[in-house]
């Protein structure tokens, strides 16, 4: 599959870097087409699918599935650089960004909160964008590697297109999540739960000294 990574932080190499060793063919997107991260990147992933660096817009017009993991307080700004409604139209836009705002310092607070989520905005801002929201309740090593934290552990799932969901649910599988793991929450409006849920996971980060891990829904 051609699959688009808006995004060259931790996350966004970490997913990049997996899904090309499990033989996607991946472009990571930049602001600059000569962003050194991305270029270095490209020349050192190594599996059997390609890798490559461009454009923003470079990355949307090369996915057929296009990930958002650009920071969440610049994702609206990114997503309109790469090409906006027009060029994302019919793709499936994976938002695995948290509206982290760091103006007031650490911890940060969420730039969008209760009634509305990023997940939700850029569902508004790109009306025919197919918008699922996931991965975004984990670090990006558990994100890619799942089975680096033992026994089972949940991951989540929402967006308004029930087919755009199930694309993802086998992307996560791909990923090693397993089939018992992903929950399915429905509509994108179920983003707002799982980005209020970042205060907390910081919280557990610091107090555990690791973001090695991740929650489970135990089912009676």
């Amino acid at each position: 599959m051609r699959i688009g990574v808006l995004g060259t932080g931790a996350v966004g190499q970490a997913l990049a870097t997996r899904l090309v060793a499990l033989g996607h063919d991946v472009m990571m997107g930049t602001r600059d087409a000569a962003n050194p991260k991305a270029a270095a990147w490209a020349t050192a992933a190594g599996g059997p699918g390609p890798a490559s660096a461009g454009t923003f817009a470079d990355a949307v017009h090369h996915g057929e599935v296009v990930i958002n993991a650009t920071a969440g307080t610049a994702s609206l700004a990114a997503l309109q650089a790469a090409g906006g409604a027009e060029a994302l139209s019919g793709k499936v836009l994976v938002d695995v960004a948290n509206p982290l705002d760091f103006a007031r310092g650490a911890p940060p607070t969420l730039a969008v909160a209760n009634t509305d989520s990023l997940g939700e905005q850029i569902q508004r801002a790109f009306p025919g964008a197919r918008v699922v929201k996931t991965l975004n309740t984990v670090n990006a090593n558990v994100m890619v590697h799942p089975e680096k934290v033992p026994g089972g552990h949940t991951v989540f799932v929402a967006g308004d297109d029930p087919a755009a969901r199930q694309t993802v649910i086998e992307l996560l599988r791909e990923l090693g999540w397993l089939n018992g793991d992903i929950l399915d929450l429905g509509g994108i409006q179920a983003a707002r739960g799982m980005e209020m849920y970042l205060p907390l996971w910081l919280s557990m980060t610091a107090a555990q000294e690791t973001p090695m891990f991740n929650i489970r829904v135990a089912r009676a």
